[in-house]
């Protein structure tokens, strides 16, 4: 099936959205590429670079988006990229070979997408996951000290109903904590389990974005990492590490105070995950 571009962009209007891209991704890495230059590291902002692994100059790569054409532009540099074909003087991303190629993961993802935006969000985690990964261990998952110690962390996991729905949550849970978790995520049944409340599944949407490529915006990729880092603060405020030298107020999810502020947030993160989720599959489909 040949794809026919519903919007055509003149060589002025890609140009100008190109290098308003790098100058917002620029902004947006700033302080990770400085880090690097100085041997540096942060124990909230590097995650999203060391967990999902990419680097900042992916994100200055600006896509159009699927069925998008950029006009005269023969001599962009989308023309040598893959999974761009040059049509006379235009240049629009080959959905057909893209989603041909990728369709196994395409496939999950939109099963992902889908049935997260199916579903009413839930809001009684509290950010328990973070606890759990270091329940009744005397090792941490980060360099910093832990807020109520070792034991006033343990008494926390004690004391609530652990109800963690994301596998890439659950899975570095303590042997100890696992059997506490209401439920049991894996990766086969991930569609079955994502809910549009889970801090998890809304950072996801970057990977998510990253990995359909061209055939998202970028302007909607980088929304997605926006999110994803304002999100990663939440998580890391209401962990039980002690993160106030990095400027970080603790949201104290063991007090009744702390609960619904956590869940407020996450209300607000789902209101801005859910566009996004949507963008990402009317791409795919």
């Amino acid at each position: 099936m040949t794809t026919t571009a519903r919007l055509r962009l003149s060589r002025a209007e890609w140009s100008a959205r190109a290098a308003a891209h790098e100058r917002r991704a620029d902004a947006l890495t700033a302080g990770r590429r400085a880090r690097v230059q100085r041997g540096q590291t942060h124990p909230v902002d590097d995650f999203l670079y060391t967990y999902y692994s990419y680097k900042p100059g992916l994100l200055r790569k600006w896509h159009p988006g699927r069925d998008v054409a950029l006009m005269d532009a023969a001599d962009a540099p989308h023309a040598a990229w893959q999974w761009y074909r040059v049509d006379g003087e235009s240049v629009v991303v080959d959905v057909d070979a893209f989603l041909t190629e990728k369709e196994p993961l395409v496939r999950a993802i939109r099963g992902i997408l889908a049935s997260t935006l199916s579903r009413i969000g839930s809001y009684g985690c509290f950010g328990m996951h973070e606890w759990a990964m270091v329940y009744r261990d005397r090792e941490t998952r980060h360099p910093v000290p832990l807020r109520l110690g070792h034991s006033g962390t343990d008494a926390v996991v004690e004391s609530h109903d652990l109800r963690c729905t994301h596998i890439d949550a659950f899975r570095f849970f303590t042997p100890e904590a696992t059997p506490k978790n209401r439920f049991a995520p894996a990766r086969e049944t991930q569609a079955d389990h994502e809910q549009p409340g889970c801090l998890h599944a809304g950072m996801d949407l970057y990977k998510w974005a990253v990995k359909l490529g061209p055939l998202v915006p970028g302007e909607v990729l980088l929304d997605a990492f926006e999110l994803a880092r304002d999100i990663r603060e939440l998580d890391m405020r209401a962990s039980p590490y002690d993160l106030r030298d990095w400027g970080y107020a603790p949201v104290a999810v063991e007090t009744s105070a702390g609960k619904a502020a956590y869940v407020a947030a996450q209300r607000g993160f789902t209101e801005r995950a859910q566009p996004i989720r949507r963008a990402l599959l009317e791409r795919i489909g």
